[in-house]
């Protein structure tokens, strides 16, 4: 195998960020009427744009969210993101290692968002412009339109991709992209990591990595 570019997911890839995210979610919506939990969240929206967590939102609770939703969400959600918030462990020391290896980040979250935890994580300038992101699109994972978009910017075939991704959401959208899809075990959301890798494996990732090092190593032969 040959692979002309790495693809990212951000959020349990790059960022260590899925509890975070999904604790404030379930309060969140608690706080509007619409009791949740954190596990209900990761369950049911992980891995999903906005546009459709709000479809799948609506859809279980019978109604609209209310219209400054989403921006009193971010509010709660910046809170929760100024304590402790880091990267995965092992991201920055890979990244280290891909010297001029094509890479991007292909996510669900926005590229606000993204660019500002990059900043503090001090690993923006692996990615430079090549930061890709599903919000606003009706068409998010696992629709692969978003992984296409990331190998177009590029400008490799998707098919020479090495795609790295924690969610069965986000690795189904990079299969259907033509990608070979590692799926990574690694951030703090994922408890029972062998169970979590046989349901990545269950949706057709090529390879499960529980660690930055395993892929590493695979890189390496695969490179």
């Amino acid at each position: 195998m040959s692979f002309a570019a790495i693809i990212f997911d951000f959020d349990g890839v790059i960022a260590d960020s899925e509890v975070r995210a999904n604790l404030s979610l379930a309060e969140s919506l608690t706080a509007v009427g619409m009791p949740s939990t954190y596990d209900e969240c990761l369950r049911d929206y992980y891995g999903h744009n906005w546009q459709e967590t709000q479809r799948r939102i609506e859809a279980r609770f019978g109604r609209a969210l209310p219209a400054d939703f989403r921006e009193q969400h971010r509010e709660r959600a910046r809170g929760r993101f100024m304590d402790g918030f880091d990267a995965v462990p092992g991201a920055a020391d890979f990244l280290a290692t891909l010297d001029s290896t094509p890479r991007a980040i292909a996510s669900s979250s926005r590229a606000e968002y993204i660019g500002w935890a990059l900043g503090l994580f001090g690993l923006g300038h692996h990615f430079g412009d090549h930061v890709y992101s599903a919000d606003g699109w009706d068409r998010g994972k696992p629709f692969p339109d978003i992984y296409l978009a990331a190998a177009k910017g590029l400008g490799v075939d998707p098919a020479r991709c090495l795609a790295i991704e924690d969610s069965p959401t986000g690795a189904q959208a990079a299969l259907a992209a033509g990608m070979t899809v590692v799926g990574f075990c690694g951030a703090g959301h994922i408890v029972d990591r062998a169970a979590h890798g046989e349901m990545l494996r269950a949706v057709g990732v090529h390879h499960v990595a529980l660690t930055f090092g395993e892929i590493g190593a695979l890189t390496v032969v695969a490179r």
